[in-house]
């Protein structure tokens, strides 16, 4: 394993032994390969947010999250990171599954350690990106400059807030519309709010109706329940 790998493949099983023996047979994959293991889909999906990912390989019988469900919320937010489904033998409806919402690929139990290193270089040689910058982190100067984006703040406005030159904020925006993948501010401001990087500002009017009709439905029910008060004390 090596920090300067080109390429990182992200396994997940909540098994520590078979996190161990898989996680070391993907590192023969060579020094140009870094493997992360985690033991849960819930860490998984923390830094898949903050790290670059090349191939998620996941198991998909896990107590927290199945394998599936986090192949679904990884197309929601990371639709560029190709994933590979481990399942049980012969569970072909399982393996209709996962292709249907998504997966590479999928691969039965128990592991064939040649056919399934054939199958991890296949799939990251067919989805090396032609963009280096596409799925990788936002620096924290790109993240304050989402922040604004995200808050209507004009190219011209960022630069003065931020003490930078326009032309610098232009290529804040570039880089973070290529990292994420977007082409337009609408998809950027979906994708940022998918990944949890940014939350959308509260409108104060917004909030104050909301509350207005959520206790005007308190008053409601409260109403709604006094007849039949009335008459448990008839009865009494």
């Amino acid at each position: 394993m090596t920090h300067n790998a080109k390429q990182h493949i992200f396994f997940v099983d909540d098994e520590p032994m078979i996190r161990k023996v898989v996680g070391k047979t993907l590192e023969q994959l060579g020094p140009e390969t870094k493997v992360s293991c985690f033991a849960s889909a819930t860490d998984c999906l923390e830094q898949l947010r903050i790290q670059t990912c090349d191939l998620l390989i996941t198991d998909e019988k896990m107590p927290e999250i199945t394998g599936v469900k986090l192949l679904e919320e990884v197309r929601r937010f990371a639709p560029w990171v190709p994933v590979l489904l481990i399942t049980g033998y012969g569970d072909i409806s399982l393996a209709v599954s996962a292709i249907k919402a998504g997966a590479e690929n999928f691969i039965e139990k128990p592991l064939d350690k040649e056919s399934f290193l054939n199958t991890v270089k296949k799939i990251l040689k067919q989805n090396t990106p032609a963009d280096s910058y596409k799925g990788k982190p936002l620096t924290k100067i790109e993240m304050k400059v989402l922040k604004l984006i995200v808050e209507g703040k004009t190219n011209k406005e960022i630069a003065n807030l931020l003490n930078r030159h326009v032309r610098t904020i232009e290529e804040h925006r570039k880089n973070i519309m290529r990292k994420l993948d977007v082409h337009n501010v609408v998809e950027l401001i979906k994708r940022a709010i998918q990944m949890g990087m940014i939350e959308l500002p509260v409108n104060p009017k917004r909030a104050k109706r909301a509350k207005g009709r959520s206790n005007a439905k308190k008053t409601v029910l409260k109403r709604k329940k006094a007849p039949r008060k009335k008459r448990e004390n008839e009865n009494a």
